[in-house]
């Protein structure tokens, strides 16, 4: 995948799933240079509840944070590039707060969490990686405290429930697990309607790439059901959008205006045909159609 429709991507994603849990700012530029944050997050007091449906990456939220996902495994000067973002962060902080008796202290620092599909033992080694699998499970590395660095390897991360919001942002299979463990959500799932239609825009984008590679065109194909399943899904609602139309029509027509008892019988009207609803509400009073229908 080309870099910039995965990025586009991720930061819209990001964005859709901590923007009830504290302010989020995306490409946000660092004043040392011309450089950009692809997500700055930074906590409000939202309930636990939100931070606990969203698993690991709400976890993440608990405290200000840089995000930085990667589509490809992040290369060594990737990772040191992410880190002078968040020096710079560090210094503004610093240029703020100069003179304030009220200085921020360490923990108030943001911490920088960069998503990678994968990562050598050369790169973990090299950085001096460890891991606090008790509190953070596995597939979460730390560089040194001060450094308030962590570098987060999705497809070392276990199949959870907890992991999936972050398992959406992988690659090839762990990505497409992580799409068919999203559709078995429930579809009044409000994170996992704005986690869909993310990704179908995302489909749409790739296919206007000419150059797209094999996982690009195999996650067209995994999100084609999905696509055309909205479709008729938009399809149907408009259809009954229609009905909805004749039948207060029809309603309006015979009986001069709707009171709260015809817009109750709506509703059972709308589960028959057009065939079957037209002649009774032709031919039935008030009283039968109501009696009939409630």
């Amino acid at each position: 995948m080309t870099r910039f429709p995965y990025d586009q991507f991720a930061k819209d994603y990001l964005k859709e799933l901590l923007q009830p849990l504290g302010q989020v700012e995306t490409s946000r530029k660092v004043t040392a240079e011309i450089r950009e944050i692809d997500v700055y997050f930074a906590p409000s007091l939202a309930s636990t509840s939100d931070k606990i449906e969203l698993g690991l990456l709400g976890k993440f939220a608990a405290e200000p944070a840089l995000i930085e996902p990667f589509r490809n495994a992040a290369t060594v000067a990737e990772i040191r590039s992410c880190l002078n973002k968040l020096f710079d962060i560090f210094a503004d902080l610093k240029r703020q707060t100069k003179g304030d008796k009220n200085r921020i202290a360490e923990s108030e620092l943001p911490r920088l969490w960069i998503f990678s599909p994968t990562a050598s033992e050369s790169i973990l080694g090299g950085f001096r990686t460890s891991i606090d699998e008790e509190n953070w499970g596995v597939g979460v590395y730390f560089l040194g405290d001060y450094l308030r660095t962590a570098i987060v390897i999705i497809h070392k991360l276990p199949c959870t429930a907890e992991t999936l919001w972050l398992r959406i942002l992988g690659k090839g299979r762990v990505q497409q697990q992580a799409i068919d463990e999203l559709e078995a959500l429930p579809q009044n799932n409000l994170l996992r309607s704005k986690a869909i239609d993310l990704l179908l825009s995302l489909k749409t984008t790739l296919e206007l790439n000419q150059n797209i590679d094999k996982e690009d065109r195999d996650l067209i194909m995994r999100l084609s059901p999905i696509y055309e399943q909205k479709l008729a899904e938009a399809k149907q609602e408009g259809i009954q959008a229609e009905r909805r139309t004749v039948i207060e029509n029809l309603l309006r027509v015979r009986f001069g205006s709707l009171d709260a008892e015809l817009r109750g019988i709506i509703e059972p009207l709308l589960t028959l045909s057009p065939e079957e609803f037209t002649p009774l509400l032709l031919q039935l009073s008030q009283e039968e159609l109501l009696d009939r229908f409630n």
